[in-house]
Formats: structure tokens, sequence, C-alpha cells
């Protein structure tokens, strides 16, 4: 297990882009960023997979060993044979085994089944409160060859994916830091990283994330938290407008995913559906923006009905109405409730259909990345 990470040294340039225009000369468009890239070290993150399961079922590709917690020997794992594992107590069982932990590790070159998908790496089941908790301890780079897949269309422009994987690679190493969780680094949810085993990976996300191996953002020192979104309808936000304290990275800028199936969208309800939904109000007859960002999303809104009104934060209305953001307006048409938007996600930070798209048009990813992270540098990490 790696138990502190450090930046190598590294010669790199801060970047100061200059406004992206489609059709400039990308070479033209942003100072280059200078690097030499020196090999990171093996990082292994601890992932988890599964949390507060009444029984877990893993197995191996290949030959493999089912070992306690201290490493000893329990038995083998045969090839392609699932295990159910079980909470017993404070212990856990798997066949007639008992332990306090399982570790699951394929032999080389193999793989390791948890639940209903295969990973690279090994696993741990450990007992908790809730129930079994499976950690898949998988290296750093493989762990992104699924990461940028479940993030991002694996058919897109490579340097799209290679955005994609500085961002991952920076945002997962941001939370392994901070995180305070004893038993793993980083979850597998959308909560923090969309993590699918090997289902998500593609020869395109392998050569993504090895031609950006081991490099991050970082701001003055420091990896950020390089948060990312599908689309921000025209123009990114500042952090501390759709969240809390600002940040100097996460700044508003242009974006460049118009055309993109997210850019612009409409959805509508019946009066009684939207009331069933947003309840308090009845059956709606206007709607108003209380309080807004500057780029016009939705903080609070005023929701007027023939029952009452009451005021609704943006992101509520999102949830409640399954909203693809919160860059939306509000219309009532006779029995209809009509709703349009713009975006995809909280608008911070990198936009994917943006990268996807100056990519298309010949942008590098570390033109893509200087956009909308502002005033950081590429830095390479190495672990020890």
């Amino acid at each position: 297990m790696v138990s502190a990470l450090r930046l190598a040294r590294t010669w790199t340039r801060r970047i100061r882009p200059q406004r992206l225009s489609p059709g400039r000369n990308p070479g033209l468009s942003l100072l280059l960023w200078l690097l030499i890239c020196l090999p990171a070290s093996a990082l292994e993150l601890r992932v988890a997979v599964q949390e507060g399961a009444r029984q877990i079922t893993v197995g191996t590709s290949n030959d493999g060993s089912l070992k306690d917690l201290n490493g000893q020997s329990l038995g083998t794992t045969p090839a392609g044979r699932s295990l159910v594992v079980e909470a017993q107590g404070n212990r856990i069982k798997a066949g007639d085994r008992s332990s306090s932990a399982f570790w699951v590790e394929p032999s080389s070159g193999g793989y390791v089944f948890i639940g209903d998908r295969w990973y690279r790496g090994r696993v741990l089941v450990i007992p908790g409160g809730n129930g079994l908790t499976a950690i898949n301890y998988v290296d750093l780079e493989q762990y992104l060859y699924s990461v940028v897949g479940g993030e991002m269309p694996t058919s897109w422009p490579l340097e799209a994916l290679k955005a994609q994987s500085v961002s991952a690679r920076s945002y997962v190493l941001y939370h392994r830091q901070r995180n305070r969780n004893p038993n793993y680094d980083v979850g597998s949810t959308t909560a923090w990283q969309v993590y699918g085993g090997l289902e998500e990976e593609a020869a395109s996300t392998q050569t993504a994330v090895e031609a950006t191996r081991g490099q991050v953002l970082t701001y003055n020192g420091q990896i950020i938290e390089a948060v990312f979104h599908s689309a921000s309808g025209g123009h990114t936000e500042n952090v501390e407008d759709v969240w809390s304290q600002p940040v100097p990275y996460l700044r508003a800028v242009q974006d460049f995913d118009a055309g993109s199936p997210v850019y612009q969208w409409t959805v509508s309800f019946s009066l009684r559906e939207f009331g069933q939904r947003v309840p308090g109000v009845g059956n709606l007859i206007a709607a108003a923006p209380v309080r807004t960002t500057p780029r016009g999303r939705i903080v609070d809104m005023r929701l007027e009905g023939d029952s009452g009104s009451r005021v609704v934060s943006g992101n509520d209305l999102r949830r409640a109405l399954n909203l693809r953001s919160t860059l939306f307006s509000i219309a009532v048409t006779g029995t209809q409730v009509q709703i349009s938007g713009r975006g995809f996600g909280h608008g911070v930070g990198l936009s994917q259909w943006g990268a996807h798209n100056l990519a298309q048009q010949g942008y590098t990813y570390q033109q893509i990345l200087a956009h909308y992270y502002q005033g950081v540098q590429l830095s390479q990490i190495q672990a020890q």
C-alpha cells in the first residue's frame, strides 16, 4: 500500500490562455505547457465497490488464492468458480472457512470477480456495522482505464479522453488525500467517479491513460479538485456560485458545448404530475426565479399554485423533476408545465462536451484543460 504521494520535480509553465475561438490555429491559441515526464511509481488505490451487503459473490478468472487478513493462505479459488462470502457476526465466512476478513487474489494475469463485474487487482472483503464491504485494491492507472470509460464515451476523440484522464486522476488523488474512511480511499459511484471494472474499459481509454500516465493538475503545488460535468449550456460557473467557497482555478469560462445533445432540452409534465412531484402548491399557475447564479442557474424559485405558494431550491427542483441541470425556466401552458433548460450537470470545471468539440477542432488535451481549469499547472506525480 502506498503510504504517501509527492510531486516529482517538474519543469512546468503556468498557462495564461488566450480566448478560444473555433477555427483558430490551436498552436496559437494557448501557450504550450512544458513538462518533463518522469515515470511514476505504482500507486494502489482502495476502491469500495460494494458496501452494506449481506453477502458478496467473489471469484477469480484464473486459479487464485483465498487468504486471511494477515496474508495466510486459507485455500484456493478455482478459475471461474464463484465463492459466496457472508456476514457472520463480527466475522465473515466463505464456504466452511471463517475469518475476520478475506483476501481474494487472482494469480498473475488474472482478474477478480466482485458482485456481477470483473475487476483488475485484488479484493478485500471486510465486515462492517451495516454488512460486508468489498474493497478493490487496484493500480491507479488501471483504475483510470475504467473510470475514463465510465465517465466519457470511449468513441470520443483521443484528446478529449486524455483531458478526462488527467481530470479523473487529479480528482481521485485529491479526494484520496482527504477521505476520512480508514478502510478505503474512494467509492465507485457517481458520488465519487463511476468505476465499473473491465466492462467500462476500451483500447481508447487505455491509450488515453497511458499517454498521460502520472500527470495531474496542480495549483500552488497542490493537486486540484478537478471537477467535471457533461455540458454547461454555453458557459461554466464560478464554483462559489454553485457550491460554497471560491477556488481560484474553478472560474467561469466560455463553454464550447453548442450542438451537443444536452446543450438545450425541454421536458413537460401535466399539472397533476408536477403537483405530485413538487407538493405544496396544487396546480401550478406561475413560476419565477427568486435567486439565480450570474449565468442564470436557479438557486431558488417561487412556485405559485391554486393551493398556495412556496420557494424551492433549484437543486430540489432538479431532483424532484429529474432535470439535467438547474439552468432552466418554467412556463405553464394550459394543462401542461413546460421546462426549458440547457446543459447537463453542475456546470463547474471541465465540460465534457466542450472537450469533445474542442478536440474535434484540433485542440490538444493540454489546451482543453488550461481553458477549463484556470491558472493550473500540469505536473507529474511520483508515489512513494
